[in-house]
């Protein structure tokens, strides 16, 4: 099956398939549990009963997710030291301390009040309960924190020096963890985790709209995302566009090969919308683009020059295909939610909100589309990022662990075959809670295990009941 490929390869390979099936998790969850405290505080405010229902609905779902992020980012760190030994070596002193940070802070913080938020309403009280959802959501965002700045400072590296071994040590933390993409790439990711949320908040609300127009809960599940969509899109718009002129000033080539860009512009860089990269001929065949708009939109100027890659070393070239046509997925889905956000605010306006079929529709084939775009997003940032893991300085190429490459490919099988039977259950099931309307009365996870599913039969249990 992987006849040809060397190490390298594949433990990209291996890395870029469990980080794809991660990242959606997170993503998901750091929406989810901001989504879960305000529905809560909703609750106490208003005392409406649908608010509750609605919170006991989506913690189930919730938990499942969040279970299901846990598991796969442990494979993540196993990864580092069994396929990126040498990258775990030369960069440990810098990425090590980031992520025990993340440790300290966020683990350790929805660690310590999941348990209360999950299972705890009936018993410490609503205010404190929602103080214990509160944390969770908050530790979240600690966690995004601490993971997206050790992502940016493989990105744009600072505040480093260099030892006699090759290693990157901290020279200053402050220029570590706030590096020069971070705050762009900080919100980049929290707003699309939000947006992904609302996506799919708003497809199930659409789905149960479209069985019954009159459902309470739906209703209010829907007009919460549409508005999300409708206020968070446009900003991610602007943010995006702010995180690409921050990528130009420290990543050019990368920005070259999502612009396509194989030739350097002298009086006006065109954008090219659609065509087929060719890494080897140095071209784009096909392409579609509008002269000029390119610099417009990163220069601000129709005729500022913009370079192209043939002023990189060609060693030193991103692999162009992927990275352009990754970058155009991600825009495109966002324009998408843009558009959708603009639908629902037409049909709000007109009173249609809850019973426009096409509006529904479009909400639930959106769905998906905040998951396509966050790895659309990651795939265009890692892809761009190559041939370095630390960029500029540290090639991928000497960052792998000395394996043979069979190795590699007999733990990528492994892999390939128990995420597709085990995350396949696990979404399965979270597309079944999904499928059922949130009821009046809704009850959160269960605290105990059913009787009969621990093998006790009803009367055995009422007799126990009795006894007890």
């Amino acid at each position: 099956m992987f006849e040809g490929w060397d190490a390298v390869g594949l433990a990209r390979a291996q890395f870029a398939f469990t980080m794809s099936f991660h990242i959606v998790f997170p993503a998901f969850s750091i929406g989810l549990a901001s989504y879960l405290a305000v529905l809560e505080a909703r609750w106490l405010w208003s005392g409406r009963e649908v608010f509750l229902n609605l919170f006991n609905y989506w913690l189930k779902i919730f938990a499942v997710a969040f279970g299901m992020g846990v598991v796969s980012g442990i494979v993540m760190s196993y990864q580092f030291g069994t396929n990126w030994a040498a990258y775990s070596d030369k960069t440990g002193p810098v990425i090590g301390p980031l992520m025990a940070y993340e440790v300290l802070t966020a683990f350790f913080l929805e660690a310590g009040f999941l348990g209360v938020m999950l299972f705890g309403l009936k018993r410490v009280g609503p205010r404190l309960h929602f103080f214990a959802t509160l944390m969770v959501a908050i530790g979240t965002l600690i966690s995004a924190f601490w993971i997206l700045s050790s992502n940016s400072w493989m990105q744009t590296p600072a505040g480093y020096a260099v030892n006699a071994d090759g290693q990157f040590i901290p020279g200053d933390w402050l220029k570590i963890i706030f590096n020069p993409s971070f705050p762009y790439r900080l919100v980049h990711m929290v707003l699309a985790a939000y947006l992904t949320t609302a996506l799919v908040v708003g497809a199930v609300g659409a789905f149960h709209l479209w069985r019954d127009p009159h459902q309470a809960g739906a209703r209010v599940m829907f007009s919460m995302a549409m508005w999300m969509a409708t206020l968070v899109a446009p900003i991610q718009i602007l943010a995006g566009d702010q995180h690409g002129l921050n990528t130009l000033e420290h990543q050019p080539a990368k920005v070259m090969a999502m612009e396509g860009h194989y030739q350097s512009h002298k009086d006006g860089a065109p954008l090219i919308l659609f065509g087929l990269p060719d890494q080897e001929a140095a071209t784009v065949r096909y392409a579609i683009e509008v002269p000029k708009l390119s610099s417009l939109i990163l220069k601000h100027a129709l005729d500022a020059p913009l370079k192209g890659l043939d002023s990189v070393p060609r060693q030193d070239w991103p692999p162009v295909p992927i990275t352009f046509w990754s970058f155009r997925i991600m825009v495109g889905l966002g324009f998408l939610i843009f558009g959708l956000g603009l639908f629902s605010l037409w049909q709000r306006w007109h009173g249609r909100l809850y019973d426009s079929r096409p509006l529904q529709a479009f909400a639930m084939a959106m769905g998906p589309a905040g998951f396509l775009a966050v790895l659309a997003g990651w795939i265009t940032t890692e892809t761009g990022r190559q041939p370095f893991t630390v960029y500029g300085l540290l090639r991928t190429a000497d960052s792998i662990s000395p394996l043979a490459a069979p190795a590699v490919a007999s733990s990528l099988v492994a892999f390939v075959v128990v995420y597709f039977a085990v995350f396949a259950a696990g979404i399965v099931y979270l597309l079944r809670l999904m499928s059922l309307p949130p009821q009046p009365g809704e009850q959160g996870p269960p605290t105990a295990v059913p009787a009969r599913a621990a093998g006790i039969t009803p009367a055995a249990a009422a007799v126990a009941k009795a006894e007890s």
